[in-house]
């Protein structure tokens, strides 16, 4: 697998944490290859994700590109000083081809995503959704796709009190 080559101290700092606070991500040997702004790209050994035809494991290209999603939304917001909880809100997945090589998993964010909506939408309401396009990449092109939606809930009190702020079915 190839090694990251210079990764910024956030990538660095969140790569750590996945390994040490969420077991599959230290099952799945992944690491953080590359990342700058609104670009993300996982990697994990096919040694670990191999299934019985010797091919890549279509649950592990899944999870790759689910947490390549994640993280890239989770750098987004620690950048912009957010301490937020994200989860994946709803996805949708396509297998393309198998998988022989080590993995490798993009996650872009959405050329057609408004960041800055987004980032004013959490401040003021203290959650929001981002779409975010993954794949799984291979010397021979892309072998899968994730459609990605992922949430973002402010962890402080702030956020408790934007959402206590917002009008309820009954209030209009």
């Amino acid at each position: 697998m190839t090694e990251p080559v210079d990764l910024p101290a956030p990538a660095r700092a969140l790569e750590r944490f996945m390994l040490e606070n969420i077991a599959p991500v230290r099952a799945m040997q992944l690491r953080i290859l590359a990342h700058d702004t609104g670009h993300l790209l996982l990697g994990a050994p096919l040694a670990a994700h191999v299934n019985d035809k010797g091919c890549a494991f279509g649950g592990s290209l899944t999870s790759l590109m689910t947490l390549a999603g994640w993280a890239l939304v989770e750098l987004m917001l620690r950048e912009h000083g957010h301490d937020c909880d994200v989860f994946v809100a709803d996805s949708h997945v396509r297998y393309l081809k198998p998988v022989w090589e080590d993995l490798r998993a993009e996650a872009q964010l959405d050329p057609e995503a408004d960041c800055a909506a987004f980032l004013d939408t959490l401040a003021s309401r203290g959650r929001a959704r981002i779409s975010v396009p993954c794949r799984i990449l291979t010397g021979d092109g892309v072998a899968a796709t994730l459609e990605a939606r992922f949430a973002a809930r402010l962890r402080t009190q702030d956020a408790h009190a934007a959402q206590s702020q917002q009008p309820t079915a009954g209030d209009t």
